[in-house]
């Protein structure tokens, strides 16, 4: 795979009227112009982990705290024009590969583990809910591309599942955001309220881990609110979870397909399989047959996490608030109304499937 812009229009001025023969200067002028964004984007990605070490924002993932954080830098003391094409790439490029890598998270085994019932009740939620937000949008009058990033971000995995969506539905960098803080919102409550909720509603730690996995927006929400269950909870949420995440490929399969077919200029269309969906698939399998070292699958991990917080300070970094205020109450609700939606539902799975 390449990380160089695909065309001479996505490249820098000055690479376009090098010496073709010259491949060095060339380079050179790429990582001059990618490197003022990149550092920008890291050093607002150092911030959202240093964040997590204050009391009261351990809650929040660090992908999350880097939105914030770049909003917060963008809209106060705005971002310098030499830094966008290392903003772009790491919006971009880094956020597919880190997509990728989350293939190394999930093995066949672990999916085949909570056994058939489990992931048919996981893609009955996950289906039933994505067409549940993305009709009421329609019908409320939310943007479709919002809509769906809301569907997808609630129904699979949160902010990974709104960044890979994104890349098919092509939507503003502000709807982006705005999705990720209403996910973020509603899938902290989740993780605060689901404990609180499981001798009240007569749940083993079985069926308690299975019905947070099956919900809850965000995997390190779904570990959170699992544990607190107990040790059989947590891992049977963070197998459940993992097996949404896994079904992160075929539904943006499915959304470029739908993305083709509404375009009357085909050629113009997004291609229905993204190469980072293929790829996301070639690890899994990947992962499924070769037993990494835990060190180099921890490494994975970490390096994984990195790269979506960079991805999404990016987009922190891009995003207008008073664009995001135009949009109004109504995906909120939306959010909302897709949060009580997949709770519901789900748990009507857990109890009488």
């Amino acid at each position: 795979m390449s990380f160089l812009p695909a065309t001479a229009n996505d490249l820098p001025s000055s690479l376009t009227s090098a010496n073709p023969g010259s491949s060095s200067p060339a380079l050179a002028s790429l990582s001059a112009g990618i490197v003022p964004g990149l550092v920008l984007v890291a050093m607002i990605t150092s911030v959202a982990y240093s964040a997590r070490n204050v009391s009261g924002f351990a809650l929040f993932s660090p992908m999350i705290l880097a939105v914030v954080a770049g909003m917060i830098y963008s809209n106060v003391l705005g971002t310098p024009a030499h830094a966008k094409a290392g903003i772009a790439f790491s919006q971009r490029r880094l956020l597919r590969f880190a997509i990728v890598l989350l293939g190394f998270q999930l093995t066949l085994g672990q999916v085949a583990a909570i056994g058939v019932g489990g992931v048919g009740i996981i893609a009955a939620t996950l289906g039933a809910t994505f067409v549940f937000t993305v009709t009421l949008g329609r019908l409320i009058g939310v943007d479709r591309k919002l809509a769906q990033l809301i569907a997808a971000g609630t129904s699979i995995c949160g902010a990974s599942a709104i960044v890979a969506t994104n890349i098919v539905t092509d939507a503003r960098d502000e709807d982006v955001t705005y999705a990720v803080a209403a996910i973020t919102l509603f899938g902290t409550i989740a993780m605060l309220g689901y404990p609180l909720l499981a001798p009240v509603l007569g749940l083993d730690q079985h069926a308690f881990g299975l019905w947070a996995g099956a919900s809850i927006h965000e995997v390190a929400q779904v570990i959170g609110a699992g544990f607190q269950d107990g040790a059989q909870a947590g891992e049977t949420a963070t197998v459940a979870k993992l097996t949404r995440v896994a079904m992160l490929a075929p539904m943006v399969i499915a959304l470029g397909l739908m993305a083709r077919r509404g375009n009357a200029d085909s050629s113009a269309a997004k291609p229905p399989m993204p190469w980072f969906v293929v790829a996301f698939v070639a690890v899994v399998a990947l992962n499924s047959l070769v037993t990494m070292p835990a060190a180099v699958h921890s490494a994975i991990a970490l390096a994984t996490q990195i790269m979506l917080t960079m991805g999404l300070a990016a987009m922190g970094l891009q995003a207008d608030i008073s664009q995001i205020r135009s949009r109004g109450l109504r995906p909120l609700a939306l959010a909302f109304s897709a949060f009580v939606f997949i709770a519901a539902f789900s748990l009507t799975l857990v109890k009488f499937a």
